[in-house]
């Protein structure tokens, strides 16, 4: 069943998934995961190179304890430890691809705006 929102309760439910996804390296993280990917530490290391050690253990461990993603430990020497996104994660990549195709639309938007603003002033001007 699905929930019945408010204005203001859609805005505090949206409010609070972008704190989930609030941290500058955090989205860089779920595009590396995307379409089932999994990572080793040590591949996030290679594929986000602005990133320290300390960070991207605690961007790890944040979205881990969010669960949008699974860590999975090898019990072996080196420890092998690998990162894949929960189901419920995955379900996070429409959702952004939208934001995306949304984030497209607005220089179009932009310039529709101005000409229509525009043609506004010069009706009124006639």
């Amino acid at each position: 069943m699905r929930k019945t929102y408010t204005p203001a309760t859609a805005a505090v439910g949206v409010e609070e998934v972008l704190r989930l996804l609030e941290g500058r390296w955090k989205l860089i993280i779920l595009f590396h995961l995307f379409d089932g990917k999994v990572q080793r530490y040590s591949d996030f290391e290679k594929l986000i190179p602005g990133i320290s050690q300390k960070m991207l253990a605690q961007q790890l461990r944040q979205l881990e304890a969010d669960g949008i993603v699974s860590r999975k430990l090898y019990p072996q020497v080196p420890p092998k430890v690998e990162y894949r996104l929960t189901e419920w994660g995955q379900a996070l990549c429409p959702a952004l691809d939208e934001m995306l195709k949304w984030a497209e639309q607005r220089d179009a938007f932009l310039s529709k705006d101005a000409v229509d603003g525009r043609n506004l002033r010069e009706a009124g001007q006639r």
